[in-house]
Parts: structure tokens; C-alpha cells; sequence
């Protein structure tokens, strides 16, 4: 870092007085963003209604470019992002992605066709994928202390925990009340507002001396992400031997490779590859994809599970996920708390366990169960190791990271979050709709005298089960890796320069 250096950064010993007005302005933003991803699933089906009825006509084959054309471009441009950050300033990155997202949000709200609205949601991904990981920087670079930098990961764990579930609770209430194009308008209101705190109240910082933006690593990376979660999508819907989809993931996969060639090979990387083989970060990277995998796919089948197999409405089947929204939202406080005294290791571990036996409990669930009895003690246990491994995974990812690197950093763990979240949802529909057709295979002469609605529900419930199977496996094996790869405890989280023995 001889060549280098940080611009008007808060140093240990001046601690910037304006730091807890900061993180309220970076905590708006990533509300917005996490929120961003799964808002729109609730109001989905109102935007594909017929043109007369205020829709836009889209149709079933074309639904989840809703969602993924957000995805999409988020996770394919992090890297880039987190980057352009880096040199170009993070609270200029910050400033331009909340005018580029609320732009990008009205563009969608207005949308008059279909193509307009995936037009917009892909624009919403890039400006979501400068703007992420300049507010997770920030927040590495303003708190020096380390029981201050705990408190602060405990709300940005808590967002990135409860954002998916506070979007499905928002998209209910906006779709129902008002419209399916408030989903998208209401970020406008929340940018214009984080822009005008952030002048004042965010500090810039940046690495000084000529940018090395890298684009051959930055094009092979963000096409060879796009290509793989979009083959991944494509299985979601054709089938994992569709020839719409494996050609999609093998090139993903090559351009991935020449990536890592590149990376090794350059003097400024965009992704410097000390970054993954750190034990400790690697580690966290690799528990966020395992994460992902198996976590998000829930939020998706229970909108299902709570609207067609038991036909409640858009606002109570996204009310029915506060008790989750409430469950990360108190364990990621109560994280934040333990984070300097016990260290990550068992917060995350426990945390991930739990989450997993939550999904379990739940994957036992039938086209009658309660829900107070059943579906929300599940949610609830869920929701409380989510919590806590959310901000264990915030502090360990930036862990000791060199301060022209926090952006790199900050945006490998967004894009090991979404890119696991992308898999996870593609395989767990893989897996609900191989599971119910064999369902209805084997149960088209043992259940003959049942009705089609109720074969049906039977057939999906069981569906929905085994996804959730699979994700409580996935957060097994993320408790494994993560007890044996971070070793670090409570000792280390205040020190910058070392790294503690066994760490590499």
C-alpha cells in the first residue's frame, strides 16, 4: 500500500462525530436495496393481469424476469461497484447509486410493457450494485472502535436479514391498497431522503493515486455471473438438462476461470485474490453462499404456501412473515451485543444450526397446518440464528481486510449473498416441482377418490417440504465451515494488523 493512501478517513483517535447519523442515512439505503429483491413477488401477480385490469399482459414464462433481471445485474456488477467505489470516492459512489436507483424505480413504476418494467428492475440491479457495497465501506471505515463497529454490523446484519421479509410485508400493503406500481415508486421517496442526510452527514473516503479499474477482470467476471445465474434461472423453469440452461452455466463457468486467470496476473486486480485466500474471509464467503442457498428459497414457496394452498390475501400473507421480520431483528441486536465479548465463531455457528433446524421443523408442514402451531415457531426459530449469523458474517467477511480492499471486500460478501440466494431459489423450485409431479405420479391410484385441488395441494405442500430439506442441509454444512474456518475470537475483532495464528 506504499503507493496509496486513504483520503479523510476518521481515525481511531477522532472518532467522527457524525458517525450514528451516518449509519442511519447507510441503513435507509440498505433497506432499500435488500427490500428491493422480494417486494415485487407479492405484487407480481397484479402486474401480469391484462392491460384493462392495470397490469401489463406479462406472461407466466416471462414472471420471473421480475425478479431476476434485478438480480441479474446486482450480482453480476458488485465486484465492479465495490471497485469504483474504492477510487472514485465511497460517498460519491453512494450519492450516484440512490439518484440512479430512485431514476431507475420510477422509470419501472411508470412501466407500460413488459419489457419496460425488466428494463427498469435490470437498471435498479447495477445502480443497487454501486451502491451496496459503498454503504458497507462506509460503515468499515467510520466506526474504528471495535464494540462501536459490532453495534453498527448488528443493523446492517438485521437489514440484510429482515429486508427480504419486510418486502413481502410492504409489497401486500402497497398492492392492495394502493397499487402494484407503489411497490416500485416507494423507493424514491426513501433516496431522495438518504441523499439529502448523506451530503452533511456521510464522510468521504477513497484510495488515492491512478484508478486500475481492471476491465478485462470486470467484464469476464460480471458476464460469467450473469451467464451462470442465468442458466440457473432458465433450470428454475425448463429443467436442469434443458439445453436452455447447462450451455448458459459451462460458459458462466469458463468465463469465471479466464477471471481468476486475469486476477492473478494483475499488479491493481478487482478482485484481489488475498481476499479469498484469507481463511476467515473465505470462510465467510463460503457461509453466505451456503447461506443463501438455503434461506431464501423459503420466502418465496411460503408466499405460495400462504396465497394458493390456503388463499389468504396479498397483505396477510405478507403480514404472516413479521413474527420473522421480528425474530432477525431482535437476534441480530442481541448478536451485535455478544459479537465483542464471545466472538463470531459460536454466534454464527449456533445461529446457523438454529436456522436450520427452524427450516426442518418446517419442511414437516401439510396443506392444513396451523400456523400458530406450526408454520410460525418455525419462521420464528429461523429467523433468530438468521439473525445472528448475518452479523457475524459482516464482521468476519471485512476482518482485518487493508483499507484499500473494504470495497472489493464488501462487495464479494453481497455477491456470495444474492449469487447463493439466486442458486438456492433456482434449485429449491427444481426440487418443489420434481417432487410434487412425482407425487401425483404415485398418488394417481392410492388417492383416485380425492379432487384435483386437493391432490394438487398435497402434491405441492410436499414439494415445498423437501425444498426446505434441502435448505436446512445447506445451513448445516454453512455451521460446519464456518466453526472450522473462522477461528478467530473476541480478542482479535479490535485488531487491524494482525492476524491471529492459523488465520491464512
Amino acid at each position: 500500500m506504499s503507493d496509496m493512501s486513504i483520503n479523510n478517513v476518521v481515525h481511531a483517535d477522532t472518532p467522527d462525530p457524525k458517525r450514528w447519523r451516518a449509519l442511519f442515512v447507510i441503513a435507509i439505503a440498505q433497506l432499500m436495496v435488500v427490500l428491493d429483491a422480494s417486494i415485487v413477488n407479492i405484487a407480481l401477480p397484479h402486474a401480469a393481469l391484462p392491460a384493462a385490469l392495470g397490469g401489463l399482459a406479462i406472461s407466466p414464462k416471462n414472471y420471473q424476469w421480475a425478479v431476476t433481471a434485478y438480480t441479474l445485474t446486482f450480482g453480476g456488477f458488485l465486484l465492479l461497484g465495490g471497485r469504483i467505489g474504492d477510487y472514485m470516492g465511497r460517498k460519491k459512489a453512494f450519492l450516484i447509486g440512490l439518484v440512479g436507483f430512485a431514476a431507475a424505480s420510477l422509470l419501472g413504476g411508470f412501466a407500460q410493457n413488459q419489457q419496460m418494467l425488466f428494463g427498469a428492475r435490470a437498471l435498479q440491479g447495477v445502480f443497487g450494485a454501486l451502491l451496496a457495497p459503498a454503504a458497507l465501506s462506509l460503515i468499515s471505515v467510520t466506526f474504528t472502535d471495535s464494540k462501536e463497529r459490532a453495534k453498527a454490523f448488528g443493523v446492517y446484519g438485521a437489514l440484510s436479514g429482515v429486508g427480504a421479509a419486510i418486502g413481502l410485508i410492504a409489497g401486500g400493503l402497497l398492492t392492495q391498497y394502493f397499487s402494484w406500481r407503489w411497490c416500485l415508486f416507494v423507493n424514491t421517496p426513501m433516496a431522495i431522503i438518504a441523499f439529502v442526510l448523506a451530503i452533511p452527514d456521510v464522510r468521504e473516503s477513497k484510495v488515492e493515486g491512478h484508478p486500475h479499474y481492471d476491465v478485462p477482470g470486470a467484464l469476464s467476471a460480471t458476464a460469467g455471473m450473469v451467464s451462470v445465474v442465468y442458466g440457473v434461472a432458465q433450470a428454475s423453469t425448463d429443467g436442469w438438462g434443458s439445453s436452455s440452461a447447462w450451455p448458459y452455466m459451462a460458459l458462466g463457468f469458463a468465463l469465471l476461470g479466464i477471471f481468476f486467470i486475469i486476477e492473478s496476473r494483475k499488479d491493481q486486480p478487482l478482485l484481489p485474490l488475498r481476499l479469498l485466500t484469507d481463511r476467515i474471509r473465505g470462510g465467510s464467503f463460503l457461509t453466505q453462499i451456503l447461506a443463501g442457498l438455503g434461506i431464501y428459497g423459503m420466502f418465496l414457496f411460503m408466499t405460495f404456501y400462504f396465497q394458493d394452498i390456503h388463499r389468504y390475501s396479498a397483505v396477510k400473507s405478507g403480514l404472516l412473515f413479521l413474527p420473522f421480520s421480528l425474530g432477525v431483528i431482535f437476534s441480530a441486536g442481541m448478536a451485535s451485543q455478544l459479537l465483542p465479548k464471545v466472538g463470531p465463531r459460536p454466534i454464527a455457528t449456533l445461529g446457523c444450526t438454529m436456522s436450520a433446524l427452524g427450516l426442518l421443523f418446517l419442511s414437516f408442514i401439510n396443506p392444513t397446518s396451523s400456523y400458530a402451531a406450526h408454520v410460525m415457531p418455525a419462521m420464528i426459530v429461523t429467523s433468530l440464528g438468521l439473525g445472528m449469523t448475518f452479523v457475524s458474517l459482516a464482521s468476519t467477511a471485512l476482518f482485518n481486510v487493508e483499507k484499500r480492499d473494504t470495497g472489493a471486500a464488501s462487495a464479494v460478501l453481497s455477491t456470495s449473498q444474492q449469487l447463493g440466494g439466486s442458486f438456492g431459489t433456482a434449485i429449491q423450485n427444481t426440487i418443489v416441482v420434481s417432487s410434487a409431479t412425482a407425487y401425483l405420479a404415485s398418488a394417481s391410484l392410492s388417492k383416485a377418490g380425492l379432487s384435483k385441488l386437493t391432490l394438487h395441494n398435497l402434491a405441492f405442500v410436499h414439494g415445498y417440504d423437501m425444498a426446505f430439506r434441502f435448505g436446512s442441509l445447506m445451513l448445516i454444512i454453512a455451521a460446519v465451515n464456518f466453526f472450522f474456518m473462522a477461528n478467530i475470537d473476541r480478542h482479535h475483532l479490535g485488531q487491524h494488523d494482525e492476524v491471529p495464528s492459523g488465520a491464512h
